[in-house]
């Protein structure tokens, strides 16, 4: 199982390429079009509904992004779909919707939040969504989660798409939520083999690390998230194969 050369032929646009200023959120329609129409790859988050189904949303819950509050998974699709994302004119869009958009047209880098609250096991429901919708998507796409049980689910679901996981320093400040134990343990990458991945997306100022360049040696392929200046790009590709982004054009 390897990464489609579409993904390393082009930046990959962060949650899309947003902006709010000029009316586009991140993960709205708006960017996903805006992205395609720039010849980015896009990278996007995936929530789940109370249905059952992905929706294409970065956080848990509703208050940054819309004028309601409280988690995205209390809502139906239907409901979800009605909610208007503030600044940008559009509403939530469903992970179906922004494939049938897409159609192949650039790589897709999805990523699947945690749904546990902690990295642990408390997975499944989110996982067997977006496989569901993916089940017939010809495009290029590949699957990522922070959490390795998710990715090791993945490889259950879903073993053609090519997975990889989120990696990160994971300093107390930036994860107060997840206990240190397991912080400790997620710093130094140890679920790589047994969840079938191909690469990583790492935290770009953490890419020295010497587990990066160790699984490199082996045969991964290294994103890094998140860049926001040429300056920092130009850093990140001495390690990186490629690069999510935002704030500029890469």
């Amino acid at each position: 199982m390897t990464l489609s050369p579409a993904f390393f032929a082009r930046p990959l646009a962060h949650r899309a390429l947003h902006d709010r200023k000029a009316g586009r959120v991140e993960n709205s329609l708006k960017s996903i079009k805006a992205a395609i129409n720039a010849g980015y790859g896009i990278e996007m988050d995936v929530q789940l509904t109370s249905d059952g189904h992905a929706m294409v949303f970065h956080d848990d819950n509703l208050d940054r992004l819309t004028a309601k509050t409280g988690p995205v998974k209390a809502h139906s699709r239907a409901e979800l779909e009605a909610i208007a994302l503030t600044d940008d004119g559009g509403t939530i869009p469903s992970l179906e919707h922004i494939l049938d958009v897409v159609n192949g047209q650039v790589p897709l880098l999805i990523e699947i939040k945690d749904q546990d609250g902690e990295m642990g096991a408390n997975i499944g429901p989110l996982e067997t969504a977006t496989t569901a919708a993916l089940k017939d998507y010809a495009g290029d796409v590949a699957l990522m989660s922070f959490n390795p049980h998710s990715v090791a689910a993945l490889k259950k679901l879903a073993p053609n798409i090519p997975r990889g996981i989120v990696t990160s320093s994971y300093q107390e400040h930036l994860w107060p939520e997840v206990p240190e134990q397991v912080r400790d343990v997620l710093r130094e990458i140890p679920d790589y083999d047994r969840t079938g991945a191909c690469f990583i997306s790492h935290e770009v100022a953490d890419l020295a690390r010497p587990r990066v360049a160790e699984l490199k040696s082996k045969g991964a392929n290294i994103f890094c998230w998140t860049v926001r200046s040429v300056e920092v790009e130009a850093e990140a590709r001495k390690i990186a194969d490629n690069i999510t982004f935002e704030g500029y054009l890469a």
